[in-house]
């Protein structure tokens, strides 16, 4: 099979790419900076059992992610998994290329861009498959389109819910339009897990928090299975979670609310489609 994994050169993407390799599969590291990619990509190699390749990808910038997406498409032609794992907590108000508050920029419309650009690629093969890594702070999050772009007080907790809703959102929605065809899109939570995600915390609240942290392992054997295996050939729509409940909140399972951002979110990245 060949997989696409976002921000596979640490954490829980490098993790899933090192069960993957493991498992023969042809591994698409999908990386901002090339140096970590190249370490990721020969750290992976030297299991001497799958193929891993290397494309440059920016979710900071809607254009580069274009960029990536059709290099993606014109290198491969076809893909059969589309992991979109990459993402960020900002502590402090940060804002994309295109002027997006970065969370809701990085973790959410970035992979919204290239999930779109990249659905012809994977109508080519004859079971496609997209997972969203979303998270339970969808709890704390809600829609909110004049937060889009950070504007006045600056909450990291509330943007980066936000970001993670939208990532289930947009998962619900999709399930919905491909319903019936080739492609099933399903979204987990990976639970507390030890990655560098929470880098940018305080290192005393870090230290406290990595004692309840699972290891990357445990989701990336979760997303292994959900990529790879016959019992998830149908599902669709569904959101689970590696070792924690797997609620939703009230804004989660409003359908509405998700197709009402879908179009939003197609609006704000119509020009780079």
């Amino acid at each position: 099979m060949k997989i696409l994994i976002t921000g596979a050169n640490t954490g829980i993407g490098f993790a899933t790419a090192e069960q993957l390799v493991k498992q023969g599969q042809h591994v698409i590291l999908a990386c901002r900076n090339p140096q970590k990619a190249q370490e990721a990509q020969n750290k992976l190699r030297s299991l001497n059992q799958g193929q891993v390749d290397i494309v440059s990808l920016d979710l900071n910038s809607l254009e580069l992610t274009r960029k990536a997406a059709d290099e993606i498409a014109d290198r491969y032609g076809n893909l059969d998994v589309l992991i979109n794992n990459a993402g960020l907590f900002a502590k402090t108000k940060q804002l994309t290329s295109e002027g997006f508050e970065q969370q809701f920029g990085v973790n959410y419309l970035g992979h919204f861009l290239l999930t779109q650009k990249l659905l012809p690629v994977l109508q080519q093969s004859p079971k496609a498959r997209i997972i969203h890594l979303a998270s339970i702070a969808h709890w704390v999050g809600s829609i909110k389109p004049n937060k889009f772009r950070a504007e006045g007080f600056y909450n990291p907790l509330f943007y980066y819910g936000q970001s993670k809703l939208a990532n289930l959102l947009f998962s619900n929605a999709l399930a919905e339009q491909l319903a019936g065809s080739s492609i099933t899109n399903n979204a987990l939570h990976p639970g507390g897990v030890a990655s560098d995600i929470y880098r940018d915390l305080p290192k005393p609240v870090y230290a406290a928090m990595k004692l309840g942290l699972v290891p990357t392992s445990v989701p990336a054997k979760l997303i292994t299975e959900m990529a790879t295996s016959e019992a998830w050939q149908e599902r669709n729509g569904e959101y689970v979670s590696a070792h924690m409940p797997d609620w939703k909140s009230s804004h989660a399972k409003n359908q509405q609310l998700a197709r009402d951002l879908y179009q939003q979110s197609m609006d704000l990245v119509e020009k780079f489609l």
